[in-house]
């Protein structure tokens, strides 16, 4: 390391600093809004547009109604779409927060831009009912308040003359904290096959959506799988309090979640949950640090800015502001943590700035999905000729394998994961899709990999589930998956199905 990155690391007896930790910060978040906005350009308005599966008009109307105004529903879900939901709206919002999260990754970001990055996305996961009831949704909405006060309000320099304020470094520290061992609580608490170490010998198959390697690490060694549980347990249990410990005991503690979450990121396809939990985490590491893995003329650049370093007063005080605030909002997600009924991923402020986090509290041990398919035949019957709907990240077809689809986020294969557990009484949504689907509607079928009727919709949707189960490495038919069907999840329903149209205008779904 030459003498100009030498003086950005920390000298004997000097506090750390975190110019380059602040700038690796604010990069990746900035990818990560990408992300979720470039999600929302492409799905929003199929899911909750004004013809969407759940129309975001209807939502706010019932929420309206349930609180008494307009008013107190702003009040309880602050959203800008309270000012105007029309598709055009949504993808207003949504194209505009993908172009300010490039920006960021662009390495220019000040408070302003990231205020208005905040308030665009918190607009989004307010409205977007159960397709972003997802706990990283909140847990981006509280990264992205903290990373406000990071930076200075106006300038968007990458290192600009302020230096990040030690209160909001320790509070992504806190929010490490609190993400990881909320995690882990849940496990200790929940499934006894996490406390006995054996937890993965199903999670990779049965996880939401498996990715190319899952078959791989469902196949290792059940003594390596028992490992993988004691990892977590050092990952998600230990490691977290050592977040405030001395400068070795901190990097080893960000060495090990971060190294966690990249081998979760491996295995499956958890959204940009992973690299969401992975932004925190590095507020564990100090110049110092960084200096000795980023670019030399990075490390310069840095260590310029920190030789002409001025204090801010405005931004000491924000910094001391937030911290009171924030310290003040943790007590709740504080107890809920340490309480045997601990929840998981819930706000408890409407602004979602302190939230629980918390993730696979229980493993399935067989995974099923529900396949919709459909048929031109005149009689829907087993006998018929059923044609399924490819899902862009769950298995159908035996022979394919799992996609790579993360940090990008599918969320009707996400929903259908879930609802695969459950009756379509608790999805009623799902009879609003065949609906669309027997009307070869663009939207919804574009949700789906591959519209195996695109002349013109088949007669009959239904929807069938399956058990499904990795075929083993190397087998003679090269399938990755093999199946067996449970049952008719939904019956067989036609556009004229008088049942169907009548539920549809008791919805609201049709006029």
């Amino acid at each position: 390391m030459d003498s100009v990155a030498q003086s950005i690391s920390r000298a004997p007896g000097s506090p750390p600093t975190y110019w380059l930790a602040r700038f690796v910060i604010l990069r990746l978040l900035g990818a990560i809004y990408a992300v979720a906005f470039l999600v929302a350009i492409n799905q929003i308005v199929p899911l909750i547009g004004s013809t969407g599966l759940l129309p975001v008009g209807n939502y706010l109307q019932q929420v309206s109604q349930a609180l008494g105004s307009d008013a107190a529903g702003f009040a309880r879900l602050p959203s800008l779409f309270w000012l105007g939901h029309s598709d055009t709206a949504l993808l207003a919002a949504a194209w505009l927060g993908l172009g300010l999260s490039c920006v960021v990754v662009a390495g220019w970001a000040n408070g302003l831009l990231l205020a208005v990055l905040w308030v665009l996305y918190m607009s989004f996961v307010h409205v977007g009912q159960e397709w972003y009831g997802y706990g990283w949704e909140i847990q981006l909405t509280e990264t992205g308040f903290l990373t406000i006060f990071l930076c200075p309000l106006l300038d968007a320099r990458p290192f600009p003359r302020y230096p990040p304020p030690m209160p909001v470094i320790v509070l992504f520290r806190w929010l490490a904290f609190r993400v990881m061992l909320g995690a882990g609580l849940i496990k200790l608490r929940g499934d006894e096959i996490w406390r006995n170490s054996t937890a993965l010998y199903y999670h990779f198959e049965t996880q939401p959506i498996p990715g190319p390697l899952s078959r791989w690490f469902h196949f290792l060694p059940r003594l390596a799988l028992r490992m993988g549980v004691w990892f977590n347990w050092l990952a998600e249990i230990v490691a977290p309090f050592f977040a405030f410990g001395p400068r070795l005991a901190r990097h080893v503690a960000g060495v090990l979640m971060v190294v966690f979450q990249l081998n979760i990121i491996l295995s499956g396809n958890l959204s940009f949950l992973n690299w969401l939990t992975i932004v925190p985490a590095l507020a564990c590491f100090d110049d110092g640090f960084w200096a000795r893995l980023l670019p030399r003329r990075l490390v310069r650049r840095a260590a310029a800015a920190a030789a002409s370093a001025q204090e801010s007063r405005p931004m000491r005080t924000a910094a001391w502001v937030v911290t009171a605030l924030i310290a003040a909002l943790s007590i709740r997600p504080a107890l809920n943590m340490v309480s045997p009924g601990q929840i998981m991923n819930t706000s408890f402020d409407p602004l979602d700035l302190v939230n629980t986090y918390g993730a696979f509290g229980t493993v399935g041990r067989e995974r099923l999905n529900v396949v919709f398919e459909g048929t031109m035949d005149e009689n829907p019957s087993d006998t018929s000729h059923w044609k399924p709907y490819p899902y862009k990240g769950l298995p159908v077809a035996l022979d394919q394998r799992p996609p790579q689809i993360a940090p990008y986020q599918l969320r009707l294969d996400w929903q259908m994961w879930f609802a695969s557990m459950a009756t379509p009484t608790e999805y009623p949504w799902t009879v609003h899709l065949v609906w669309k689907l027997l009307h070869n509607d663009p939207g919804a079928v574009g949700l789906f990999a591959a519209n195996p009727f695109p002349d013109r919709p088949p007669r009959y949707i239904r929807a069938v589930r399956y058990r499904y189960s990795f075929a083993r490495p190397g087998n003679p038919q090269g399938l990755w998956w093999q199946r067996e069907p449970v049952d008719i999840w939904l019956p067989a329903m036609s556009a004229d199905n008088p049942r169907l149209l009548a539920y549809l205008k008791w919805a609201g779904w049709l006029p």
